[in-house]
């Protein structure tokens, strides 16, 4: 028996995708039972232009096989993303004719590995499972001009509408995200297992906060993707020159709009915002260990009330204040889940500063949290539903 396990990111790319994906084959291919293989059909690192590192093309376990893709260079904009997926798609179909399937695995962020997978398992006549982090045909009306969301909005909510009616299951990251598809597709079996907390973050969950309320300077950490659903450019470069003689900024990163974000740093002669390239993840750790605050934000656009950014749980684990620009959902899930963080709402700058001053630099650690939003366990018990869908088929 086959599982074909499609994901754009894998390890060792630096992103929520290949974080999650790459946790979640570890336990698949621990459960899996003699005679199962799992063909893995990803890319070579490629989520950042300033992050490097070697891959093999082919790597292979006792029970799965990684297929790494190379693609052509490309940055964030959506004609060079498309290519690139283009190319992705042509030699998933190539891999994926060599073996017959007993279901297919795709997670998704953008919708089109949704409906790849859709595609794929469709011709093989095989059940579907899709892992959703994003509502892509929500997200379009916000971070696109008006016009082109007239002409691509309808294409892709066709596109959306037959991937996910095809799924036998769609795992939803974010409980956000479950009164949209509970209203366009009423009966889907809908799972929720969100993302989690790697071990690296938890072996260092015992650390504590430096005791800043004494120092001249804090520093404010952010790491992370710098694109439309950050919106840093709004909020980081303001806050910094406001708080100047009091915090300064660190931001490790790279995205689509890092360009607009230096440009902004630079206008408003913010001299205490750092910007640092891409890091792996235990260099990431070291800079996390010495920050004195963790900082989050997500534009103020409608469709991110729904999502629950992946960055919490890391920042969670790491038992530091967390000063974040949370708004719907995700500020609920924080309110109830998280301790000791200073929520304002995103991009209001006047607010952000006000609640800079709440911040509390001797919290407990995080412990339940960290238990209950442990990553092996939530793929364990994802493992163990996607397994589960092939013995009911």
């Amino acid at each position: 028996m086959r599982i074909l396990f499609l994901s754009f990111y894998f390890s060792p790319d630096l992103c929520a995708g290949s974080f999650r994906n790459s946790a979640l084959l570890e336990k698949l291919a621990n459960k899996m039972p003699a005679g199962f293989h799992i063909d893995v059909v990803t890319t070579l690192p490629n989520r950042y232009a300033e992050f490097s590192v070697n891959a093999l093309s082919v790597e292979s376990g006792i029970n799965y096989t990684v297929h790494r893709i190379q693609l052509p260079s490309h940055q964030s904009g959506m004609v060079d993303q498309s290519s690139a997926f283009v190319k992705f798609a042509i030699e998933a179909f190539f891999i994926s004719r060599r073996h017959k399937y007993d279901l297919v695995y795709a997670s998704s962020s953008r919708l089109m590995t949704a409906s790849l997978g859709a595609l794929i398992a469709r011709f093989r006549s095989v059940p579907l499972y899709l892992d959703i982090r994003d509502i892509f045909v929500d997200t379009l009306k916000d971070v696109l001009p008006s016009r082109l969301v007239l002409i691509l909005q309808p294409v892709f909510s066709i596109i959306e509408k037959w991937a996910f009616k095809r799924a036998t299951t769609i795992n939803l990251v974010s409980e956000g995200f479950k009164p949209y598809f509970e209203a366009r597709y009423p009966g889907k079996n809908l799972t929720i297992f969100t993302n989690g907390i790697d071990k690296e973050f938890t072996e260092t969950a015992g650390i504590t906060p430096i005791n800043s309320e004494n120092k001249s300077i804090i520093s404010v950490l952010y790491a992370g993707n710098v694109g439309e659903g950050q919106g840093l450019h709004k909020i980081i470069p303001q806050i910094a020159v406001r708080l100047k003689h009091r915090i300064r900024f660190k931001i490790i990163g790279d995205g689509g709009l890092f360009k607009k974000l230096k440009d902004s740093i630079s206008d408003l002669g913010a001299d205490n915002v750092d910007l640092v390239p891409p890091m792996d993840r235990q260099c990431l750790i070291k800079e996390y260990v010495k920050a004195d605050v963790l900082f989050l934000h997500l534009n103020d656009y409608p469709a991110f009330e729904k999502v629950l950014p992946s960055k919490l749980f890391e920042y969670a684990a790491m038992n530091k204040p967390i000063w974040a620009g949370l708004g719907g959902y995700s500020s609920k899930f924080v309110k109830s889940e998280i301790s000791d963080c200073a929520l304002f709402a995103p991009a209001n700058i006047d607010d952000a500063i006000k609640k800079f001053d709440d911040l509390n630099f001797s919290i407990e650690p995080r412990v339940e949290f960290i238990r209950k939003f442990n990553r092996e366990k939530i793929m364990n018990e994802m493992a163990m539903d996607i397994l589960g869908v092939i013995n009911d088929a």
